[in-house]
């Protein structure tokens, strides 16, 4: 039987609430007046008749739960106990700020308080939430994560993406909707179909409660009863809290879409008004108790904005500072045993999966049909079998939820392992990966990371038309904070894994669909490979032939046909992609003086217009002509196979590039 803890409202409580909400409201009407003084810049959100919520929810967690917030985080950071002073540096931008500047008024983080942060992206926070929780429920800690968010974040997919994977995995998740009825201008009754936000998450059989919002006792009183039921049966709980903003969207909006009667309305019923006008009219405070919590809270906010103008710039040397978390040394290689075995590529990453899992207890596995079916391409075939449903974990096909929930594991300390069915089915994850996965180090100042690795299927070959076929892995490479592989040959699709599953970053690998089937030679005792450097995979000196991933082995094919016409070709494979091995490619090229890029990638925007940019800025002078690519034709990827391999780099079109390069 659930036994929940009442509130008692005695004096010092009741003294509490109020100057929870109190600081909150005085923090921010300074923080807008600073804006106007142009001293905090950027978009600026305020919670102001919001202030019930966080003051009624936050203090009744534990130290060790969990929050994740949105970008009118403010009072939530303040209530949490994310000290004044860096709050007010950090909305400056000021190094001292809890961010290190880096985040600003949408990106508030405090690992000390276990605060993860405000967040921009309209519902982007609820999958990390939920990853959060599933760390908890599967290293068996007692934590509850708090996700609070806006009622504009009901119509995203993360929303119901995460809801049910609250409920079908039973993660301990306490969801907070903050429902001020405007979505940015546009009043819930314009956006949604359904207004009962409540009825949402009970559809997926979540317990919820709508509740008034602006009483902070009943808002604590639920609070009480939502973390009661989850510290006893492990499940999500939703609460609904119906409140209002009095202030604008941002500092930005002019507020034409309401009228001020509207507001004036609500702010007679507001959360301060309200409970400190039922305490002094029941005599559980005086005047002058008002009196000195507004008194000590305007010489907090005195101190704060005085931190905030004494505290200092980064210096612009520090740029790139927390992109990438401490790089691990190079790899140890590992003794060869000497014994050769023979394995398909498939067979390698499968193998690389399950080394990392007998190694690690923290690694675990999931995605859409990785388990049962034992994936599309059967790689994790019986690894469910071998580690249970707990460590190979079905999803839904929820491709945004299901990565940032790994994103979320990865953040608490788990090493999770994420499989993409395919490459284009990343797209719907893009915002995940991009968003969260790759900027949480950077906008966190570096008190957070996320250990993550992404795979997924890529390249055309396999007559699956334009929707599963396209090689999108220069795309990912373009985004700072991640690290993108594509190993090609069975060493480095077992070693990469490994190597990765270290890395203190997310990393993206991307398999080639045409090598699952090839085979390859294998030392017995094969360990990890370092994703720092490029490698020659064949010697020459007339021609340098740079490549990655599904098009290694044409490209090798092309090296030996041209040895018999008398081209001495050099092949370069890059395996890393993000970041690009320089030396490596410089070294080779101002060796043979010509370069072709083979990049599967579509030619306009893409990878190989990187390389070739990076040589031209870098072995100009020791070129004898100019980078020539072999990329794939500008149009989606065709089904006839005639086409679809007209459509990609081919072994005869590589020739004829590198005999273009000596004039032949």
């Amino acid at each position: 039987m659930t036994v929940i803890d009442k509130p008692h409202l005695d004096r010092t409580h009741v003294l509490d609430l109020l100057a929870h909400m109190i600081r909150v409201r005085k923090f921010e009407d300074k923080c807008a007046e600073l804006y106007t003084q142009e001293k905090i810049r950027g978009f600026l959100h305020l919670y102001d008749g919001e202030e019930a919520i966080a003051a009624g929810v936050i203090p009744v967690l534990r130290d060790t739960d969990r929050i994740v917030a949105t970008y009118r985080e403010h009072g939530h950071a303040l209530v949490r106990g994310v000290p004044m002073t860096t709050v007010m540096a950090e909305m400056y931008g000021k190094a001292e700020g809890c961010s290190g500047g880096r985040g600003g008024s949408m990106h508030l983080f405090d690992a000390d308080t276990e605060f993860y942060g405000g967040n921009a992206i309209v519902g982007g926070g609820l999958p990390l939430a939920g990853g959060l929780a599933l760390a908890d429920k599967m290293t068996g800690e007692d934590r509850v994560t708090a996700c609070f968010f806006g009622d504009g974040a009901v119509a995203e997919g993360e929303f119901h993406e995460t809801l049910n994977l609250a409920e079908l995995w039973d993660l301990p998740v306490l969801f907070i909707c903050e429902n001020n009825g405007y979505a940015m201008g546009t009043a819930i009754s314009r956006y949604e179909s359904q207004t009962d936000i409540r009825a949402k998450a009970a559809s997926y059989n979540i317990v919820s409660e709508a509740i008034d919002g602006m009483d902070v006792v009943t808002v604590e009183a639920a609070t009480r009863r939502a973390l009661a039921t989850i510290r006893e049966t492990g499940r999500p709980y939703f609460l609904e809290c119906k409140t209002y903003r009095f202030r604008a969207h941002s500092m930005f909006d002019a507020q034409l879409y309401r009228e001020k009667a509207e507001i004036e309305t609500w702010r007679e019923k507001g959360p301060i008004v309200r409970f400190q006008g039922w305490l002094l009219d029941n005599e559980l405070i005086h005047d002058s108790d008002v009196q000195d919590i507004e008194a000590r809270i305007d010489a907090e906010i005195a101190e704060a904005v005085d931190y905030a103008e004494a505290g200092t710039w980064e210096p612009v040397e520090d740029l790139t500072k927390h992109v990438l978390g401490p790089q691990n040394s190079a790899v140890e290689p590992i003794a060869p045993s000497g014994e050769m075995v023979e394995t398909t590529y498939r067979e390698a990453v499968k193998q690389a999966i399950r080394d990392a899992m007998i190694r690690d207890d923290r690694v675990f596995l999931m995605g859409e049909d990785v388990g049962a079916y034992g994936g599309c391409y059967a790689v994790t075939k019986g690894l469910m079998e071998e580690f249970g449903e707990d460590r190979i974990r079905d999803t839904p096909l929820s491709e945004s939820g299901f990565t940032g929930a790994g994103i979320g594991a990865a953040a608490a300390g788990l090493r999770p392992i994420v499989e993409l069915m395919t490459v284009n089915f990343s797209l719907l994850a893009l915002d995940q990966i991009m968003n969260t996965a790759a900027t949480i180090r950077h906008m966190s100042g570096g008190q957070f990371g996320v250990p993550l690795v992404i795979r997924m299927a890529t390249g055309a070959g396999k007559q699956l038309a334009a929707q599963h076929s396209h090689s999108l892995e220069g795309w990912y490479a373009h985004i700072p904070g991640l690290k993108v592989l594509a190993p090609a040959t069975v060493e480095d699709a077992r070693g990469m894994l490994w190597s990765a599953l270290e890395d203190p970053d997310p990393v993206l690998i991307f398999e080639n669909v045409m090598l699952y089937n090839r085979t390859g030679l294998i030392d017995a005792n094969a360990g990890a490979v370092d994703i720092s450097r490029a490698c020659v995979r064949r010697e020459g000196t007339d021609v340098s032939l740079i490549t990655y991933g599904g098009s290694l082995f044409k490209t090798l094919e092309a090296a030996e046909a041209l040895e018999a016409d008398g081209i001495n070709a050099e092949v370069v494979d890059l395996r890393t992609l993000r970041p690009l091995d320089d030396a490596t490619i410089m070294a080779s090229v101002a060796k043979t003086r010509r370069a072709v890029i083979i990049d599967e990638g579509w030619r306009s925007g893409s990878l190989a217009a990187e390389i070739s940019a990076r040589i031209m800025e870098q072995n100009l002078w020791s070129l004898d002509g100019p980078v020539g690519r072999v990329c794939a034709e500008e149009v989606p990827i065709p089904y006839p196979k005639h086409l679809e391999d007209a459509a990609i780099p081919q072994v005869p079109s590589i020739i004829m590039a590198a005999k273009a390069q000596l004039g032949r």
